[in-house]
This record gives structure tokens, C-alpha cells and sequence, in this order.
């Protein structure tokens, strides 16, 4: 393992002025936290630690951010608080450390939906301060490095993260050699096959052409030297991953591939890059297509380069990358190349060490505010607005694993896009409220439909309207993940407006029936006790049936007592409105009297008698039964009538629901009602697709059984030769014990899919 002193000479060699005493305390502290831990390789945790800490300083990073490095498992693995190391170390190093930090004991149903909690705060610790990316991704690159101690199943899960997440986040941050390594790593137990097969034949190619490459790299240096530009020339190789992404996109094989080598030119300036460009244009001719200035228009990543390919020597096809040595370095290490050490500039300037913001190699005068940073940051200000964890995994995805096409506004405003984006995309892009009040689109001063995919170049003029809201639709037609974000949230909120305006009437005449005066203001005292934020919430769930309206005009007139309905008990009717109905298992259900019928989903009690129902005591002689999905407590439940038969019960999410639309009369408002009832188990309806194996309804039935979960019954839907779809009907307590057994499932070896049925 590498010493202290050793870790403290390795920052020293760009940043003379180092805290030793910040580096020694961590180390120490690090390793004093871990102790006797061991790694699945059997080396000693802290190994993990400073090797991370190590990938720090190749980064050329300040002692704080490798300070954070050797803390970083600390808060996570070992006895150590967040307190402990902000008294240790300060506020700084502590919330950085804590950004690190995964989500503990989360209530979720699947590892997906944990991955992409987890993914949230780290990516919000991420826009409050970069270096918990640096930190994040030299992390996972060891782990990766490292990958083959873990068990295979792992493997392959750790690696699809790495290759859906991190590698993206990397590339989206201009860390080009850090994206390649981590998608090299992650090929390589992705599929093994492949990796072990392109490798081989790159190696081959490479030796079949190495002299050829050493020519062509000979004569493009000696052509720049002739007139005048010093430059570094070399070759470069296209990785394993490129390769085989290539061929699969392209649909090509090997031998088709043109540009698996390609050249780079380093040069001191910006003007030598064009210079040289000039010259290698004259002497070789060009592939029409193939020339990208992102020197002028830089990529959103802040990488810059100039890209031509020509036909150069021997008639072959030669890629060429011209840049300067520091948009070199910007293309290697992205935002790690903009680092700022705000100490050791300010020390630097007091020794007189400062020029033109240089301390030796490393500019300490650089803002963080980079593209790729500010990037991140509006991206994660969109995405983290949506309530749902998995919808935020999905649409960071969606931002990160995409290519680019660059459009302008009429105002010559660049804006960069995901390839495939439309003109409801670019509106979005420009601003929510654009995205929101789009109606139509020109493209090049034509109009054009909102589904046109955009092209390099094009010039997009959004046409808006006040009155317009977006259509859920949209969400189908876009593929930036702020824009289906942002359609996803407009619908909420068209939405809970809607049951808003409900929920206005509805309390509207519950008031006057009380003899009260009603007003969106007046309901202000009645909002905390009820246990909303604010009045559109209280609204919006007496609209969608959550809350009483009595219970309404009870929180603002504390003194209010409802009038007693009057007594029917011969009908069964209980003293708040609702009437008994016990099904032939003993389960007792309540259906509302008429004080509910204000809200439009229930019949009143006189409308249920008048249907010659008998109803008498507590219970009623009104058959009740489930639907085949099934219902459990939890559920929000809703009766279909039907004359001479009952009462059958379906959960609210149940798409069987539909073919009662147009029959409102058949609807009645049903709750359940467990008190005395004593636990018992109640039926629910899921569908699994297992891989065809043997053993794999043995492990799906263990699973039901170790969660005390019953199988009633079992049928076999679909069988292929390697799946196989079935449908259980399991007995379980309550909708929390149901998720539980889904979210096993999801995450067994053994299942595909887990699913609860809604016919």
C-alpha cells in the first residue's frame, strides 16, 4: 500500500504548497476506521480508500478533494458520524464526505427504485459541489478495476450501472479517458465473449499496420514542421466498446470499420490549429462531410477540437484531431481540468507564484462554472422535481446516454440536443414555460410538425400560445429526459387542478348545507390540522374522494357538529352515513349514505334501497365478493352493482373499471373497515415471467413462502423455450405485504418480471 508521505509527494509534484497535516490526519483517520475490514480480494479495505485517493491525484486534485477520497466509506462502513468528521476535518470535507454516502433503510419495493434514490442525492451533492463527482467516479473506477474478486452476479449488475450511470456522467463531463476506461471495464463482463473477440482483433490489426502508422505519423509531422508549426503527432486506437457499439448501431462487421485508427495533432495555439489544418487540407483531399469545428462551437461538454478526415497517404481514409495542449487536457480530464483551488491560488498570488492564474501547470483562475458543470446542474434542477424515483432514473438516462445535434434560435442562440430530438425538445431546452405554451414549430422559417426530428444546423422559431397545455401525448413524441419531465408534471397538474375545481364545489355546498359561509380563504385555519401544506392540496383531495367534506368543515369550525342522519335500522345504517355489508367470507365493507352523494362516484343510501336491497343490523344480505385480481387492504376500492347478483369489489386501479363508464349508476363508494374483523389474508393477482430453467418456480415459491405469503393457485399463461409466464393467485395480509413479495421477486435471479394484473 502507498505511504502517507508517498500520497503527499504525488500532490507535491503539482502543488508545492500542500497541507501535509489535512492528508496525514485523513489518512490516519481512514485507516484507523477501517481496521481489520477486508476487501472480497482479501487486501485490507484502506487499499480501497487510497487507491481512490490515488486516481485523485492523477487528476492533478487539491489535498482537500483527495482528503475526501481517503474518507469516503468512512460514514457508510465504519462506526464514523458525519459530526465526528466535520469537527475533525471541518464543515466542507463532512458535507462531502455525507454526499458520498448511500441511502440507508429506504421503504422501497425494488433495488431499481433504491438505485435511483440513490442516484438523486448524489447527483444533488454533484450540483452543490463537483468534486463528489471526482470523487464518485475515481471510486467506482477502482471498484471496476477490481471487479473480478466479486461474485458474478454482481458482476454483471455493477457492470450494466457502470455502463447505464457512471460512464455517461464521465463522457457528459468532458472525462473522455475516464469514460473509456469505465466502459472498457464494464464490456468486458458485460459480454465477455465479444470483449475477449474485438480485442483479439484489434491487436491483429494493429500489428498488421503498425508500420503504415508510423509512416503516416511521420509524414504529418515532417509536412508541419516544413511550414512552421511545432506539433506533437500521434496515432490512436478506437477502443473495444467504440468498436463493437459501431458495428451494432451500423449493423456492420469488422472489416467494413474505416476509423479504427485515427491521429491527433497537438499544437501551442489556437491559430496553429487552423494553420495546421490549412496545411494538411492542401496536401491531402478531404472527405466531403466528415470536417467538425468544435473549436467555434464547442461541445456541451467544453470539449474543443477541429475534426477533417482526408485521404491521405497510401489512398487510405486518415481521422484527424487538431487542438491545443490544454484543450488536449480539457478533452482527458473534463470538469477535473477546471478544478479550483481557491486557497492555493490565493497562496500562490502572496509568494508571488501566481501568472496569469498559472501555478505551474495546473490554472488555478478558471470558473467552475463550465458548460458541462452548468449542464449538470439544470438538469438535475429539472429531473429532481418529479415524485417518483424510478421516473428520475429513467430521465437521467435519457439525458445522459444520448449523442448530439446542435440548433440555433431565430436570436442565434446554440442549443445542443440528444439526436432524434423534435422542435417540443427544443422548446423545452430553451425554457419550461416555452415547452409548456408550444403549439407549433418553424424550421428553417418553414412550418413544420412537432414530431420533425432536427439536424445539425437547423433553425428552430417556437410558435406558443397562452391557452395551450401540454398533451401527455408529448411524452411519447420527445426524447429529452427535462422535457418528459416537465409534460409528466403538467399533467399532474392539470390534473389536480381539475379535482380542484371538484373539491371547490364539493365543499362549496357541504359549507351551505352546514349554514356556513364558504371561501378559498376561510379554509386557511383548517389547512395544518388536516395535514396539508396548502389550500389547493386540501382542495384536490376532497375532489379525488381522500377526505371527507364534513371532515373539511369540521377543521375550520371546530365547534360544528354534523347532524345525526336519521336512524334506519332495519337498512343497516351506521350514525356517520355509511352502511354495513359483510361479503360470505365475513368481510366487512361500508358504503356510503347520503351525505356523501355530493361528490359524484357515490349512490346514495336511498338510491341502494330503492334497488330492493335488503339491508339489515350490521351486516346485510347483499352478496359481496372480489374481482378475480382481487383486492387487499391498502387498496382504494370501488363496488359494481349489479341487480340480483351484489356487490362485486374491484381495486380502483383495476382496468376492468372501464367497461362500467357509462353505467355512473352502478357505482357505489366502498372502504374497508377491519376493526373486529380480526386478520386474515386476503387474495391478490400477480403475473411472473421466470427464466425457463430448472429450479425456477422452486426459487419463486421459496420466495412466497419465506414472506409467509400463500399460493392458491397457479397457472401457466405463455411458455418460450427460455421463458416461461405465469399468473399466481397468492393470499397475503395487506398492499405493503404484497409490494414486499413483488419487490423479492423483481430482484431474484430466477424472474424476469413481477407484475400485480389490473383486468
Amino acid at each position: 500500500m502507498m505511504r502517507q508521505y508517498e500520497l503527499v509527494e504525488r500532490i507535491q509534484r503539482y502543488k508545492p504548497e500542500v497541507n501535509e497535516a489535512l492528508l496525514n490526519k485523513a489518512y490516519v483517520y481512514a485507516m484507523q476506521k477501517h481496521g481489520d475490514q477486508k476487501r472480497a480480494s482479501g487486501d485490507p479495505y484502506f487499499s480501497h480508500p487510497l487507491e481512490v485517493a490515488a486516481i485523485l491525484t492523477e487528476m492533478r486534485l487539491d489535498e482537500s478533494t483527495v482528503a475526501v477520497g481517503l474518507l469516503h466509506d468512512t460514514i457508510e462502513d465504519t462506526s464514523a458520524t458525519r459530526r465526528e468528521i466535520e469537527e475533525m476535518f471541518g464543515d466542507d470535507i463532512g458535507r462531502l464526505v455525507d454526499g458520498l454516502t448511500k441511502l440507508n433503510k429506504l421503504d422501497l419495493v425494488s433495488k431499481r427504485a433504491a438505485q435511483a434514490e440513490n442516484l438523486r442525492k448524489l447527483l444533488l451533492a454533484i450540483a452543490d459541489d463537483v468534486r463528489v463527482l471526482l470523487v464518485k467516479l475515481a471510486d467506482r473506477l477502482h471498484n471496476m478495476r477490481t471487479l473480478e474478486h466479486v461474485p458474478e452476479h454482481k458482476r454483471t449488475r455493477i457492470s450494466e450501472e457502470t455502463m447505464d450511470i457512471y460512464a455517461p456522467l464521465a463522457g457528459r463531463m468532458g472525462m473522455q479517458d475516464m469514460r473509456e476506461e469505465l466502459e472498457d471495464l464494464a464490456f468486458r463482463n458485460i459480454n465477455p465473449e465479444a470483449y475477449r473477440t474485438i480485442t483479439g482483433r484489434l491487436v491483429d490489426l494493429n500489428t498488421y499496420n503498425r508500420e503504415t502508422l508510423g509512416e503516416i505519423t511521420e509524414t504529418l509531422y515532417n509536412l508541419l514542421a516544413e511550414n512552421g508549426i511545432e506539433a506533437k503527432v500521434y496515432s490512436r486506437q478506437k477502443k473495444p466498446w467504440s468498436v463493437f457499439r459501431k458495428m451494432e448501431s451500423k449493423a456492420l462487421s469488422f472489416e467494413q470499420l474505416s476509423d479504427v485508427f485515427g491521429f491527433r495533432i497537438i499544437v501551442d495555439s489556437e491559430d496553429n490549429c487552423y494553420r495546421a489544418l490549412g496545411v494538411v487540407h492542401r496536401r491531402w483531399n478531404t472527405v466531403p462531410g466528415r470536417f467538425k469545428d468544435y473549436i467555434s462551437t464547442p461541445k456541451q461538454n467544453d470539449y474543443r477540437s477541429i475534426h477533417t478526415t482526408i485521404v491521405g497517404p497510401s489512398k487510405q481514409r486518415v481521422e484527424l484531431q487538431i487542438r491545443t495542449r490544454r484543450m488536449h487536457r480539457v478533452a482527458e480530464y473534463g470538469v477535473a481540468a477546471h478544478a479550483i483551488y481557491k486557497d492555493a491560488s490565493v497562496a500562490g498570488k502572496a509568494n508571488g507564484q501566481v501568472s496569469n492564474g498559472q501555478v505551474g501547470d495546473v490554472d488555478f483562475s478558471v470558473s467552475k462554472d463550465t458548460n458541462a458543470y452548468a449542464w449538470l446542474r439544470r438538469t438535475i434542477e429539472s429531473l429532481s422535481e418529479g415524485d417518483n424515483p424510478e421516473e428520475f432514473l429513467e430521465n437521467t438516462k435519457l439525458e445522459l446516454f444520448q449523442d448530439q445535434v446542435f440548433c440555433f434560435t431565430p436570436k442565434g442562440r446554440l442549443i445542443a440536443l440528444p439526436r432524434g430530438a423534435t422542435p417540443v425538445d427544443f422548446a423545452y431546452a430553451v425554457h419550461t414555460d416555452i415547452g409548456n405554451s408550444c403549439v407549433g414549430a418553424k424550421i428553417n422559417g418553414r412550418i413544420m410538425p412537432l414530431v420533425t426530428r432536427l439536424q445539425n444546423g437547423d433553425e428552430v422559431e417556437i410558435v406558443r400560445s397562452d391557452a395551450q397545455t401540454p398533451p401527455i401525448a408529448w411524452e411519447q413524441v420527445v426524447v429529452t429526459g427535462k422535457a418528459r419531465s416537465a409534460i409528466r408534471r403538467a399533467a399532474r397538474m392539470a390534473i389536480r387542478k381539475q379535482y380542484a375545481g371538484l373539491g371547490h364545489r364539493i365543499l362549496d355546498r357541504a359549507f351551505e348545507r352546514a349554514g356556513k359561509a364558504f371561501s378559498r380563504d376561510g379554509l386557511k385555519p383548517g389547512v395544518k390540522r388536516l395535514g396539508f401544506k396548502d389550500i389547493e392540496d386540501v382542495l384536490a383531495a376532497v375532489g379525488r374522494g381522500e377526505i371527507p367534506s364534513d371532515d373539511v368543515v369540521r377543521a375550520v369550525f371546530p365547534e360544528y357538529e354534523e347532524a345525526k342522519p336519521v336512524s334506519l335500522p332495519a337498512a343497516g345504517v351506521e350514525g356517520d352515513g355509511w352502511f354495513n355489508l359483510t361479503n360470505a367470507s365475513g368481510m366487512m365493507f361500508r358504503i356510503p349514505g347520503s351525505d356523501n352523494a355530493e361528490d359524484g362516484v357515490a349512490v346514495a343510501a336511498s338510491e341502494a334501497i330503492a334497488q330492493a336491497v335488503p339491508i339489515r343490523g350490521a351486516a346485510s344480505d347483499m352478496p359481496v365478493r372480489f374481482a378475480p385480481e382481487g383486492a387487499v387492504p391498502g387498496d382504494r376500492i370501488i363496488g359494481i352493482s349489479t341487480p340480483g347478483k351484489g356487490i362485486t369489489i374491484y381495486p380502483i386501479q383495476s382496468s376492468a373499471l372501464a367497461a362500467f363508464d357509462d353505467q355512473p349508476e352502478r357505482w357505489i363508494d366502498v372502504r374497508w373497515d377491519l376493526e373486529g374483523s380480526g386478520r386474515r389474508r386476503f387474495a391478490a393477482q400477480i403475473v411472473v415471467t421466470a427464466i425457463n430453467a430448472p429450479g425456477s418456480l422452486a426459487d419463486i415459491a421459496q420466495i412466497i413462502g419465506d414472506l409467509d405469503a400463500n399460493i392458491h393457485t397457479l397457472s401457466m399463461v405463455r411458455t418460450a423455450p427460455d421463458f416461461t409466464e405465469m399468473i399466481f393467485d397468492l393470499e397475503v395480509w395487506d398492499l405493503k405485504h404484497l409490494n414486499a413479495v413483488i419487490g423479492r421477486l423483481r430482484d431474484a435471479d430466477a424472474v424476469s418480471t413481477a407484475e400485480r394484473t389490473s383486468n
